[in-house]
């Protein structure tokens, strides 16, 4: 286990290294079971090329939501058969496969199919298999089992060898050897009595052996990942092609403006006065009186929902499209999402991939009322420009409503209970990339022990970004980040964002961390100073401790740790195994959670650890929020998040051998520090 989570570890810090490069030399080691996977649903090369294309991009592209402990190969695959069945829905008519064995998988029903193909193509886990096609397991094992009886007779083995229905539910489980003692002596005693059972059990594992040798004579064409890692590199220098500028015609305001165009333009009076009548939307209104970004009214409708791009603005930071999105046929309001139906066609030639990009909760986005129960005013974050100026191909193919139902919008759980409305909505936007302005800070400070430094501020359009590191030479703690409250800047408040992700790509000193804090843009004159108010500081501290498991004591068990009695709730042998630990006392409580693992007996079988918490925020006042409830978190001065519960389940890759509980290491824990700290720095 241990040395899978290094081989893990090392994979994410290649890929967060090296970006997409590393990414495409992942997909050409695992390239034969993704082309097999891949021809279960394309039928001819250029299709294939094109869904190695979008997935090597798509992976690219939301490699920070892979979430730590969960497998890489499981997550990718997951977005591989999203592609295909994207891609399957789109593939024309043409066939370039004649092979006898996807022609055969070709007449299953589409869950059967992909059923079989994760199973015994992929090799993944029925519980693997099962979250990614969103079925229970044993709807899974009826699947595999199904599919194979169709299988069965469409290679002629005909429908007149069937077995005792009440035992053909255990094939799956006897052939993989997962069956209880038990059940598997009842089910061998009834097959050497039954012909019909031998005969079914006989020719329905010849179906499976075939599948699976039939499968391994199948190989990749040669020049397949060569054709992908060209078609990546000609989409990044692909010429950027050159669309007319959208011609603005004052009409009926020439004639009421004449004596601004005359004196007042060039020093914005007329820009000012302008926009203010014509622009609904604030934040857009007050980049184009700013003279940046373009206002533009580009239209497309589908489906019965009109999408208008109504202006475009980019920095060295971002890319912000704003829209207006208007339900035609209904009163539903719909908002697009950056991460899930919205595409950047030329996102290779176009957008810096390296840099992190901004993603918001829904309905956060905007800053206008939207009182028409129709039509909805936002903005969508892209990556940054990688160019001064080009053209966006926007492709969308969904937008999701919105629910005025608070307890969802505040949940991240409710997201799949979401509703989308499909369409076509293709745009081309011209986009060029305003200037920026770095100051240079070098303010070295002390917090909580930990040297900071903060290093550059960076005034860009569309935010204003700080810089700094934080000393990671320390053994026993150190400050994972920091949050703040507000920038002021020529006495106005710049708001912390604290949407942005604070991550740099690259590691600048291996004695620091360096990351940066997002705040809102600053449309004003030069600052001669900047106030920096700090909010808390995110701990982390070593403290190590093993407290020895044994399942045969009773329990629960306490131990003190860090200041607090911690229980031990119950220990338990099996497969998986479980232990759970809790600690409700959040009253003047050190830590918030603890960074453990459990060691098991015999550990070399183990495959996968998963744990789940429960907790409560806790205010400053000591009042505790339950998370079953909508919690209103931005209101809640000083929350922390305390676990009250983990539980922990240890699993194993011999399902016949039980997990044994060994003992719980704890390393340290986590804790934050509130700050009431204000640091001026003069701006040269």
């Amino acid at each position: 286990m241990i040395s899978a989570k290094i081989d893990h570890s090392i994979l994410i810090t290649t890929i967060r290294e090296k970006g997409i490069e590393s990414i495409f030399d992942w997909f050409n080691e695992h390239k034969q079971s993704f082309y097999i996977l891949g021809l279960s649903y394309l039928k001819n090369q250029y299709q294939m090329e094109e869904l190695f294309c979008r997935t090597i991009a798509k992976v690219h592209k939301e490699f920070n939501r892979h979430k730590e402990g969960t497998s890489f190969e499981t997550w990718v695959t997951s977005i591989f058969i999203h592609i295909c069945r994207e891609l399957s829905l789109q593939a024309s008519e043409e066939s370039e496969q004649h092979n006898d064995l996807f022609n055969a998988l070709d007449q299953l029903k589409e869950n059967e199919k992909e059923a079989i193909v994760l199973t015994y193509v992929k090799g993944i886990s029925h519980e693997e298999a099962a979250q990614l096609l969103q079925v229970s397991e044993e709807m899974m094992k009826g699947l595999l089992y199904s599919g194979i009886q169709s299988l069965k007779k469409e290679w002629g083995y005909g429908s007149s060898v069937n077995g005792c229905k009440e035992y053909q539910k255990h094939y799956i489980d006897y052939l993989e050897r997962t069956m209880d003692r038990s059940k598997k002596i009842d089910l061998e005693k009834h097959i050497f009595q039954c012909i019909d059972c031998q005969e079914d059990l006989a020719t329905f594992q010849e179906v499976i052996v075939n599948l699976t040798e039939g499968i391994k004579d199948f190989h990749v064409p040669s020049g397949l990942m060569e054709n992908v890692k060209n078609r990546l590199a000609e989409q990044g220098k692909r010429r950027k092609q050159k669309n007319k500028k959208l011609k603005r015609r004052m009409l009926i305001f020439v004639g009421i403006f004449v004596l601004f165009m005359g004196i007042g333009y060039f020093t914005g009076v007329f820009r000012n006065i302008y926009y203010s009548w014509i622009e609904e939307n604030p934040k857009l209104r007050a980049f184009l009186q700013h003279g940046l970004g373009e206002r533009l009214n580009m239209e497309v409708k589908d489906n019965g929902v009109k999408i208008r791009i109504t202006g475009a603005i980019a920095d060295k930071f971002q890319t912000l499209v704003f829209y207006e999105i208007e339900d035609t046929k209904g009163k539903n309001q719909y908002e697009m999402n950056a991460e899930d139906g919205t595409f950047v066609q030329n996102e290779f030639e176009m957008m810096d991939r390296k840099a992190y990009q901004r993603n918001y909760p829904p309905a956060l986005k905007s800053d206008v009322k939207n009182e028409k129960k129709n039509i909805f005013q936002g903005e969508i974050s892209l990556p940054p420009l990688k160019t001064n100026k080009g053209t966006i191909k926007l492709k969308i193919s969904k937008v999701q409503k919105l629910t005025h139902d608070a307890s969802k919008q505040n949940n991240e759980m409710a997201s799949e209970d979401m509703e989308y409305k499909t369409g076509k909505w293709n745009f081309k936007i011209p986009i060029k990339k305003q200037t920026s302005t770095d100051y240079v800070l070098h303010k070295k400070m002390v917090i909580s022990g930990v040297p900071v430094q903060l290093d550059k501020l960076t005034i860009a359009p569309t935010a204003t970004i700080l810089q700094y590191r934080l000393s990671i030479k320390q053994s026993k703690k150190w400050i994972n980040g920091l949050s703040f409250d507000n920038l002021v800047l020529n006495n106005r408040k710049v708001k912390f964002d604290i949407y942005a992700n604070p991550f740099l790509d690259s590691q600048q000193d291996m004695n620091w961390t360096t990351l940066q804090a997002s705040f809102g843009p600053l449309l004003e004159n030069k600052p001669k100073e900047v106030n920096v108010q700090l909010k808390a500081a995110y701990l982390n501290i070593q403290d190590s401790k093993t407290i020895e498991l044994n399942a045969s004591k009773d329990y629960p068990q306490t131990f003190e740790y860090a200041g607090s009695t911690i229980s031990i709730d119950k220990v338990e042998i099996g497969h998986p195994a479980m232990v759970v630990i809790s600690d409700h006392n959040t009253k003047n409580r050190k830590y918030e959670n603890l960074q453990f693992q459990i060691t098991r007996v015999g550990g070399e079988n183990e495959t996968s650890t998963e744990e789940m918490s429960d907790g409560v925020i806790v205010d400053k006042n000591g009042v505790e929020y339950g998370m079953n409830t909508p919690v209103p978190y931005q209101k809640i001065k000083n929350p922390r998040y305390y676990v009250t519960v983990e539980t922990i389940k240890l699993n194993s890759n011999n399902k016949e051998e039980k997990v044994v509980p060994k003992s719980l290491e704890i390393t340290g824990y986590s804790t934050t520090e509130y700050l009431d700290k204000v640091v001026k720095i003069p701006l040269n």
